[in-house]
């Protein structure tokens, strides 16, 4: 989550459509009733009417894929001016007070949820699983450095502040799994002054900001939330392919899987915002994860491969001592299924609630969107993952 003023020449260039380089290839969901993918349908429909009578909250998507075939697509029709519009011009820790019309003012209904009042749903922290899978893509085309790689292979050593060895044995993968070691609390909310995010958000360089930190620990040795960390993955990629993370995504994964229309916001230096910045349509977002249940082939063409996407939803970290806290892989969150605890659901997390997850033992992917953002009820992951499941015959 990142709320920033934008310089007037990128906010222009946000305005451009963004240029494909590549044609998307033509896909449709196929669509089933419920029954004839093997799901109960009286459990999905108990979810509809919870969620239509507001019980969670501001869901704005609900879509269940089973099989490859669309069984469940339901929109929520939200009053985002009524319901936030006072707030998006009071000063909040969500709303730039600074530039109240811009795309950091997070009750601003023109950038969110969707990007211009379209169908294009912000994504929030499920970016940093996208920017996971564009470097898999990069990795399976031979185009990505090995992951152990050091990280400051891709700076100029003589400018970077709080340089230690531990900070010099910081590696790409460190970086993919929340365990880079620096002196980051985004663990608290993001108005409490102590939460680095927020400084993050007053610098003009996201990337020098994060790469600047001192150390609090060695790498790898702790699981860390830091949006920054992921940020740092834009200028890595750059420097490593020569190639924007976004034209390379364009290329070479949206355009395989016939996604024809994203945004993807940068930040003030230019760079792309790798840890909060893209907003998809549910479906296709859904074909990432379709993907990833497919073992990384679409249309019978290898697009990542199956050693990566059995890498990137490998338990590498743990994130929390508490019992049952989800594990993570490479960006992605990993919840123990609750009816076979040594499986893993595979999920994104992204603020507000937008939660796409897949279920390789039921061969099911399912989106939410919601913009919950100012307390109050939200989806109970857990106990809606295991209604999910129980309803997969």
């Amino acid at each position: 989550m990142i709320r920033q003023l934008f310089s007037s020449a990128v906010a222009l260039a946000w305005l451009a459509a963004p240029s494909l380089g590549a044609q998307p290839t033509s896909f449709t969901w196929p669509t089933a009733t419920p029954s004839a993918v093997g799901l109960n349908s009286a459990v999905l429909d108990s979810l509809d009417a919870e969620i239509t009578a507001g019980k969670y909250g501001n869901i704005d998507r609900m879509l269940v894929i089973r099989r490859g075939r669309i069984a469940m697509d339901k929109r929520y029709p939200r009053d985002y001016d009524k319901i936030y519009g006072d707030s998006s011009r009071a000063a909040s820790s969500l709303n730039n007070s600074h530039d109240p019309t811009g795309p950091f003012n997070y009750f601003n209904p023109w950038w969110h949820p969707t990007y211009r009042r379209g169908t294009l749903h912000t994504l929030q922290s499920v970016s940093k699983t996208v920017a996971s899978v564009v470097i898999g893509v990069a990795v399976t085309r031979g185009e990505f450095p090995a992951l152990d790689t050091p990280i400051l292979t891709y700076w100029d050593t003589t400018t970077v502040a709080n340089l230690d060895d531990r900070k010099r044995r910081i590696t790409i993968r460190h970086l993919l799994t929340m365990s880079g070691g620096f002196d980051w609390n985004e663990s608290i909310p993001y108005s409490d002054p102590r939460n680095t995010a927020g400084a993050l958000e007053a610098s003009p360089d996201w990337v020098k900001f994060t790469i600047d930190r001192p150390m609090m620990r060695e790498p790898g040795t702790q699981f860390n939330y830091s949006s920054g960390e992921s940020a740092l993955l834009a200028h890595i990629f750059f420097r490593a392919t020569g190639v924007d993370i976004e034209e390379y995504a364009a290329r070479h994964l949206f355009a395989p899987l016939g996604i024809a229309n994203w945004h993807w916001k940068r930040t003030t230096s230019g760079a792309i915002d790798t840890e909060g910045g893209l907003y998809l349509e549910a479906a296709d977002l859904a074909r990432i994860w379709q993907l990833w249940l497919q073992g990384g082939r679409w249309n019978g063409k290898t697009i990542v491969s199956e050693r990566w996407v059995r890498e990137s939803v490998t338990p590498h970290i743990a994130t929390s001592t508490r019992a049952g806290a989800p594990k993570y892989g490479y960006k992605w969150w990993l919840y123990s299924n609750p009816v076979k605890p040594d499986a893993f659901i595979w999920a994104g997390s992204g603020f507000g609630g937008q939660f796409p997850m897949a279920f390789p033992e039921q061969e099911m992917v399912v989106v939410f969107n919601a913009w919950n953002i100012s307390g109050g009820p939200s989806l109970p992951l857990r106990a809606v993952q295991e209604r999910l499941i129980r309803a997969a015959k």
